[in-house]
């Protein structure tokens, strides 16, 4: 899960406008906790919160956790 926490930060950063955690977590529907404790690796997110955020930021579930390598 740390490819997918890296990747989460990454995706966030470079997101234009660039979004606040609090802000993501707003847009996708999830606790402002979760979306801190995902970036910071100390939780891991269930499928629900995987497919908002792949879907809020455009990628696929397999990008977004480490699977493959491209978007």
């Amino acid at each position: 899960m740390n490819e997918f926490r890296e990747r989460l930060r990454r995706l966030r950063e470079e997101k234009k406008p660039v979004r606040s955690m609090a802000v993501v977590s707003e847009l996708c529907g999830l606790p402002r906790s979760a979306v801190r404790k995902y970036e910071r690796g100390e939780a891991k997110p269930n499928m629900t919160a995987l497919i908002a955020l792949a879907d809020y930021y455009e990628v696929s579930l397999d990008y977004l956790t480490g699977r493959v390598k491209y978007r």
